[in-house]
């Protein structure tokens, strides 16, 4: 591995960035324009740049890594990935650009007229990105680490640092260009070397056994069919409930757009994950010394130079970690507009300098966490996130949208029971206290059973909480679910 070539790539990709954003820095005047981009995003730029935030370490660096350690079973995390977007399409993709709001919280409190509940909404869209953050600090810290042999933090510092300076100067407008931009690096940083290495390693002459590829253990007999569902329903149902992606409906012109938008969004981030799964695969047939938790994630950066020796590998290395660091600036800084929209609004009271401001300070909590803590595996932290979303905020989003009953004491009721109850999963599982092999799996994988919870809890308390038919609640329905021109 070339440091002098990783080096160049790592400057190209943050210099494309500061010039993109700068350019969105030009026509970023009005607080519209820092939240929402004045909802002027149309569906192709806007899908390519939720597909750039979207596809985060997790999928650049991670996927792979996992389907190294796991064979088939990893499948099921772009499975359940894409699955969001089409339960997005279906249930809130365009009720959430219709009702006008600019934020998460906005929404609810337009839909249920409460200010606590506004207030619990933005504390768990915070603490949510806050979490999806720290494993874009985590990636970059073992990209410069493993590229240039540099201490971890400096790869952590550096992603910080520009994702806050491109933020505060021009927010939405300015990361909506930068993000598009970083999904067709991304996509061209693992696409040429996918197809370099099956060319490279198409003369090998020996036959592949299936079972290493798929081992019979992981076929539909083997799966713990519990698992499998409650963590396909928590990919599925955490992408309903990230604060960065659900913004960025927000940018959409109307409804339609937003419909459009998602739809060309599954064929984009479909067709990197099956680049980024191809990945792991030829990693599993060539690169099984890695196949270890501590240096699996680090298996996409490390394949080129094994397959194809000398300049070509280094070349096909330094585009892959160009494309690690486009993942980790582009969600990073999603994620940083999705806070900082909330804390200017919810703690200094709105406007532009307090937009900047929130920017600046959103990034330092997260950075503080990365030094403290230690990766184990970018899928798996991000599985955490969505098991968080899909708990707390998805069922209020979707009740919020299709029930007439959700009251706002339902809501803060299912969004505490549903965060509680996972804290209190990972408590007792971090603590071993748990012996019997159903109560670790229910654990280990509690989706199945908090989701439900927390919906049903909403539903209940709404119902001992229900008060006469109101007139605002029809009016604010019928913004949400009346056709467009």
């Amino acid at each position: 591995m070339n440091p002098v070539l990783s080096v160049v790539a790592i400057a190209f990709v943050v210099i494309a960035t500061v010039v993109i954003g700068f350019f969105g820095l030009r026509i970023s005047r009005t607080t519209d324009d820092f939240l929402v981009a004045s909802r002027t995003v149309r569906p192709w730029w806007n899908a390519s740049a939720i597909s750039g935030e979207y596809l985060s370490a997790a999928t650049f660096l991670g996927l792979a890594g996992l389907v190294l350690l796991a064979g088939s079973r990893a499948f099921w995390f772009p499975i359940g990935y894409c699955a969001g977007y089409l339960a997005l399409l279906l249930f809130v993709a365009a009720p959430l650009r219709r009702s006008g709001a600019r934020t998460i919280p906005d929404f609810i409190d337009a839909r249920l007229d409460s200010r606590a509940a506004r207030r619990l909404t933005s504390v768990l869209v915070v603490l949510i990105a806050w979490l999806y953050i720290v494993p874009q600090f985590h990636g970059a810290a073992l990209t410069i680490n493993v590229v240039t042999g540099a201490p971890p933090w400096v790869g952590s510092v550096g992603v910080a640092i520009i994702v806050a300076v491109i933020v505060a100067a021009g927010g939405m407008r300015s990361i909506t260009f930068v993000q598009g931009f970083h999904y067709w690096l991304k996509l061209t940083a693992l696409g040429v070397p996918v197809i370099f290495l099956l060319l490279a390693t198409g003369d090998v002459n020996t036959t592949i056994d299936p079972t290493l590829v798929f081992p019979l253990e992981d076929g539909p007999g083997g799966q713990d069919l519990y698992r499998t569902v409650s963590l396909v329903l928590a990919l599925l149902l955490g992408t309903m409930g990230l604060p960065h992606v659900l913004v960025r409906f927000y940018t959409s012109p109307d409804g339609p757009s937003a419909r459009r938008t998602t739809v060309i969004v599954i064929v984009m981030i479909s067709a990197f994950y099956m680049l980024s799964s191809t990945m792991g695969l030829i990693a599993r047939r060539f690169a099984g010394d890695l196949a270890d938790p501590s240096t699996a994630d680090s298996v996409v950066l490390l394949l080129p130079s094994r397959l194809i020796p000398g300049l070509g590998g280094e070349l096909i290395t330094a585009l892959i970690i160009a494309g690690a660091f486009a993942a980790f600036i582009s969600t990073a800084s999603g994620l940083v507009v999705s806070i900082a929209g909330v804390v200017s609004q919810e703690v200094l009271g709105g406007g532009v300098r307090a937009f900047r401001v929130s920017a600046l300070a959103s990034v330092v909590v997260p950075l503080l966490v990365t030094f403290v803590t230690v990766p184990r595996g970018l899928t798996s932290s991000v599985g955490l996130v969505f098991l968080v979303a899909a708990s707390s905020l998805s069922p209020v989003l979707l009740l919020g949208v299709w029930w007439r009953g959700l009251t706002a004491r339902g809501a803060i009721a299912g969004m505490l029971v549903g965060s509680g109850s996972v804290a209190a999963a990972l408590v007792v599982t971090a603590t071993g206290a748990v012996r019997d092999p159903v109560l670790q799996s229910a654990l280990a994988q509690p989706a199945a059973w908090i989701v439900p919870l927390a919906t049903a809890t909403s539903v209940v308390a709404s119902l001992a909480t229900r008060r006469l038919p109101s007139n605002r609640v029809d009016r604010f329905f019928l913004r949400l679910h009346a056709p467009e021109r």
